[in-house]
């Protein structure tokens, strides 16, 4: 009996997969920002550096959707599979 080896969904996974790691690359920007600004006591300029950095990932996300969306790699639906009700 031949197993059949499951494909997985290609782009749709790989999208997953850096959305997930962008998010958690922006909550560790905004973690870093929040320890700078509390052993700084807000003289230095880290905690602005790292405000910076998680807003350009954050914008940088946005058009990764964005992008996306427009070549069809996200659908409508989004990416769970799950049709609209």
């Amino acid at each position: 009996m031949a197993r059949s080896i499951r494909r997985s969904a290609g782009p749709v996974m790989l999208i997953k997969i850096v959305i997930l790691a962008m998010l958690a690359l922006i909550f560790i920007s905004l973690f870093s920002a929040l320890l700078f600004l509390y052993k700084d006591k807000g003289k230095g300029t880290r905690t602005a550096k790292s405000l910076t950095v998680r807003i350009s990932l954050s914008l940088a996300l946005f058009l990764l959707l964005m992008a996306g969306f427009y070549f069809g790699i996200v659908p409508p639906s989004g990416l769970s599979g799950a049709t609209p009700p």
